[in-house]
């Protein structure tokens, strides 16, 4: 191999090496901080059982989140399990979209069974989970088979007792929702808060907007769950505008030296492309880097442009995030309905001086054609069109 080959060679080595370095780069911007320390606290001083939703739209980091408060509650539970050695800091497992338009939960209680390590699973899945129930005169007799559904669930919930994990994520737990038009769907949720509820163990559902749909869907798992809103930056606030500024240039910094490229004056294509969200930017990144490594050129403005998403594809994700924002916001008028229904007085806005706000006396409805209370003028005042 000649010399020039040779310095060829190597320059694509290093190429490589800069541009997983750059796709295993992960940053601690706002966002990610304040629903990371939200998620721990929320796992931290919520009711054993409970059930936490992660919402946020698609490419805001959620998997990055998951990462990073997995990391955190390994470190947090390290000498308790240096003296437990069988218990688990958490138990992690994606939903997987099913490929029949039905959730398979035997392939998801697989799949947590492989994640805490249990042995001889397939002889459980083949093996006849049998009770044993007295019959009227008093002798043993063996109740009907069960599913071998039904044996993996109870096997992940004497799991789950035994390793005794902090909490349970499911990543792209919006899957739980694909079901046919012959379940319900709070069916489906009643299965992960049921094996909440017998082992004690937090659960957390982290998935985009199509979560929403398993919000409310009865008053017991509204009493149980929690929401959480990952976020992402919007141009109407200025201060969101200046952190993903410095996030665009922090990813700058992290490109390879051949690949030096300003972005400071093209934050807004670069907002517009990604919607706001830092995980669909540094997809669009690795992307552009590679198209330019592999064509030998330097990193520009129009090999961004041929990377990044299209308009209609950043369309149809904008109102997908707006549709699912709406659905999460509540203002003052949601209070104002709830204490309607309640028989409660309605608030007025808070004082500038106490801000407190003070019930508002309700006003008495009158039937059409009733005139206001006022009193008529009579005498000389009437003579006169003298007003009382």
């Amino acid at each position: 191999m000649s010399a020039a080959a040779c310095v060829l060679d190597s320059s694509r080595t290093a190429s490589a090496e800069a541009l997983r370095g750059f796709e295993s780069f992960t940053m601690a911007h706002p966002r990610l901080i304040e629903a990371k320390d939200e998620l721990i606290q929320a796992i931290e001083c919520s009711a054993p059982g409970s059930l936490i939703l992660v919402l946020g739209p698609t490419g805001v980091g959620k998997t990055t989140l998951l990462r990073k408060v997995q990391q955190c509650l390994a470190e947090r539970l390290l000498p308790q399990l240096e003296s437990e050695a069988g218990q688990l800091p958490f138990v992690s497992v994606e939903a997987i979209a099913p490929d029949n338009g039905n959730f398979n939960w035997r392939d998801h209680f697989r799949r947590m069974l492989l994640q805490m390590q249990e042995p001889l699973i397939d002889y459980k899945a083949r093996s006849a989970y049998v009770q044993v129930d007295r019959n009227a005169a008093g002798q043993f007799v063996a109740s009907p088979r069960i599913g071998t559904g039904a044996q993996m669930q109870y096997a992940v919930e004497q799991a789950l007792r035994h390793r005794r994990p902090a909490a349970v994520f499911i990543d792209e737990a919006q899957h739980l929702a694909r079901v046919s038009s012959g379940r319900k769907l709070a069916d489906q949720l009643d299965v992960v808060k049921s094996i909440a509820s017998r082992t004690q163990t937090i659960h957390v559902l982290i998935g985009t907007y199509e979560l929403l749909a398993f919000r409310n869907l009865s008053g017991q798992l509204s009493r149980r769950s929690t929401d959480l809103h990952f976020s992402r930056y919007r141009v109407e606030q200025d201060r969101d505008i200046q952190v993903f500024r410095n996030v665009v240039l922090t990813f700058q910094q992290q490109f390879p030296p051949e690949q030096a490229l300003d972005l400071s004056d093209m934050w807004d294509f670069l907002y517009e492309r990604s919607l706001g969200c830092v995980g669909i930017l540094k997809e669009w990144f690795s992307r552009s880097l590679n198209m330019a490594c592999r064509a030998g050129r330097p990193l520009s403005r129009r090999t961004l442009e041929q990377a990044a998403l299209s308009a209609s594809q950043c369309e149809k994700i904008l109102a997908e995030t707006r549709e699912g924002e709406n659905r999460l916001r509540e203002g003052p008028e949601s209070s104002t309905r709830l204490r309607r229904l309640l028989g409660l007085p309605e608030l007025s806005s808070a004082t500038p001086d106490t801000g407190i706000a003070t019930p508002v006396k309700p006003s008495a409805k009158r039937k059409p054609g009733v005139r206001r209370p006022r009193r008529d003028p009579i005498g000389r005042a009437a003579a006169a069109g003298v007003p009382v």
